[in-house]
This record gives structure tokens, sequence and C-alpha cells, in this order.
């Protein structure tokens, strides 16, 4: 059996890896992943004010999605999970097709 097929969608033919065949050669170049746990806005004197135990809330609460970006584009959003080594992660839960293939 060939490694690339034609999967029929008009998408290139993928290697086992599951990278376009088209997109080989750039795929050992670096992209920073941010992922946005929430947002906040407070005026200058709260921020001022800042400092070790405050507590400053954010847009989104425990269990919702957060947002992931790639070179400040958001490509997908996903849950808050535990990681090797206690390191928080994140199990991706919708990825946003058309914004990857802007990168």
């Amino acid at each position: 059996m060939a490694e690339d097929q034609e999967n029929g969608g008009g998408e290139p033919p993928r290697k086992k890896s599951g990278i376009p065949e088209n997109m080989r050669a750039v795929g050992d170049i670096p992209v920073t992943v941010r992922t946005v746990l929430g947002t906040a806005t407070i005026q200058v004197n709260r921020m001022l004010k800042l400092n070790q135990g405050t507590v400053l809330e954010v847009n989104r609460k425990i269990g919702e999605s957060i947002d992931v970006y790639a070179n400040n584009q958001l490509v997908a959003r996903g849950e808050l999970v535990e990681g090797e080594d206690g390191r928080l992660a994140v199990t991706m839960t919708e990825i946003m097709k058309s914004k990857m293939s802007e990168l």
C-alpha cells in the first residue's frame, strides 16, 4: 500500500504522520503556541495595588474552554487537564481548520 493517498476531499495527499505533503518542508519550524485562560479589564489604580495573594477574576468559569493561539491567530479551543509531572496541559476540543491554513 502506498504511503501517499488522495483522501477524496480535495486536500493534499498525507503521509502516515498526518502532515500534508506540501507542508513537510516547514514541519520542523517552531511555532509559539499560547493558551489564554481568560481576560480581565481593570483600572490602572487597581493594577498598581496588585500584590502577592491578590485574586484577579477573569471572564471564564472553571470548566469552560480556553483559547489556543498560534502566531496570534485563534487556532483551537480546549480544556485544561493535568499533564506529565503535574504540569498544566490542554486537551484540544475544537480545531479552527480555516485558521490553521492561514498560518
